[in-house]
Order: structure tokens, then sequence, then C-alpha cells
């Protein structure tokens, strides 16, 4: 039996043509694949078709994975790979397994010595902390920080602690919806001279990336309002 591969296929980071982030390789892989592992089946089936799939989308095996799925559930979505298919896992937007629940099908593979190959696309985290400015020698990603306070405004000041100590820059991300009170919290806690980059929906046509000094950005926030935004702070 031939030895399959989990491929980590890049989608677009919102409504644009694969082909303006995608590189031919990328898609041609995902065409000719017909058993995914995705975050959403409903998302996966869009991104497939603007792909151009030639087969159609509702005959290709799709199996979800996502925040709600068990750790037990997990081994099952291998058993294409075990049967000699190669999958695709696909994320909603973006790099699949970077703060993306596909990283535990990703570690599952490897358990069972199962090739994972990485394909190019674009990626919020590593597009913002390019454009910042603030240095990519040293940096770290948090993900999401707390959505409430106190706990939000203590992860900054410990966020701030440690770019300063270590001179890394601090990556998060927040959600369209909270991210105009992440920044006016980012910009009311941060010492004054602190840097915060603004980096919001990235490759698209409304795309945003701003580096200013923390009372610079005071009152300001609607600059992201309903958007996707990486934050990254630096000194």
């Amino acid at each position: 039996m031939r030895v399959a591969t989990l491929y980590l296929i890049p989608v677009p980071l919102g409504p644009v043509s694969p082909d303006t982030c995608l590189p031919p390789d990328t898609l041609a892989v995902a065409r000719q694949l017909d058993h995914f592992v995705v975050e959403r089946a409903k998302t996966a089936r869009a991104h497939l078709k603007a792909m151009g799939h030639p087969q159609p989308i509702q005959a290709l095996q799709i199996a979800e994975l996502n925040e709600h799925t068990p750790a037990p559930a997990i081994p099952a979505l291998l058993a294409p790979l075990r049967a000699g298919h190669d999958v695709g896992l696909l994320s909603e937007a973006g790099c699949p397994a970077v703060a993306d629940p596909g990283a535990a099908l990703v570690m599952a593979a490897h358990r069972e010595n199962i090739p994972v190959v990485p394909l190019i696309g674009p990626s919020s985290i590593l597009l913002a902390l390019m454009a910042s400015g603030l240095g990519g020698q040293r940096f770290a990603f948090h993900g999401y920080l707390p959505a409430k306070e106190p706990e939000r405004s203590q992860a900054i000041r410990e966020l701030e602690k440690t770019a300063r100590r270590d001179r890394a820059t601090q990556l998060f991300i927040e959600t369209p919806y909270r991210s105009a009170a992440l920044l006016d919290a980012l910009a009311t806690t941060l010492a004054p001279d602190t840097f915060i980059s603004v980096g919001g929906d990235l490759s698209l046509p409304s795309q945003l990336i701003l580096t200013r000094s923390a009372k610079n950005w005071r009152g300001r926030s609607d600059a992201v309002k309903d958007r996707l935004v990486v934050f990254g702070i630096g000194i």
C-alpha cells in the first residue's frame, strides 16, 4: 500500500481570489485531493470551489475538526490516510495548525509516522510581524488575550514586561467585534512610548498596517473596528 501524505493547505485570509495569494503548486495539490479535514465544512467547500477543484464539491469527503472535537475522536480522522488516501487539512483562514485546532491532527499523524507536508500560503501572524518594524529576531505569539477586565489589562502588562526584558515582539490576535476594545485597552494600559503595531485585514483590499506609540493610538480605536487584527507590542 502506498504511503499517504497529510497536506497542510493554506487558504485566503478573506474574500479574495485564491490566485492572488496561493502559488500554483499549492492550488494543484488542493485540486487533486478528494479527502479533507477542515475546521468548518461550509467554509471549506467555498474555499475548494474558489480554488477550482475539478470534482463536484458535494462529492468530496470532508470531515470536521474544530474546538469542539473531543481528543479521542481525532485518531479516527486519520482513517483515509491509513487506507492510502492523501488528505488535505484546511483552516477557516490562513495556514492550518497555526493557532488552529488542526495542530492536533498533525501531531496524531506524526505519532503514526504519516508524512506531513506544509504548503505555501498566507499567514496573518507572519505578515503582521514582517510589516510591524518591531523586529522578528525574537518574538512570541499568544493567541487571544482575555476578553474581560481586569484579566485583560494584567495580561497586557505582563506582555509589556516580557517585551522589555527580552527585547522580543509580542504578538496576539483579536476578533473583529472586540478589536477596537482591545486597542483602547492597549493604548491606555501600556507605557506611552511602547509601540503598538496593528495589522488588520491583512492581504485584503481593506488592509491596515500601522505601528505607532501607545500615546498616539489613544482615541483611534475606530481604525480597527470590525477588522480581524493581529496586534504586536514592542520597544
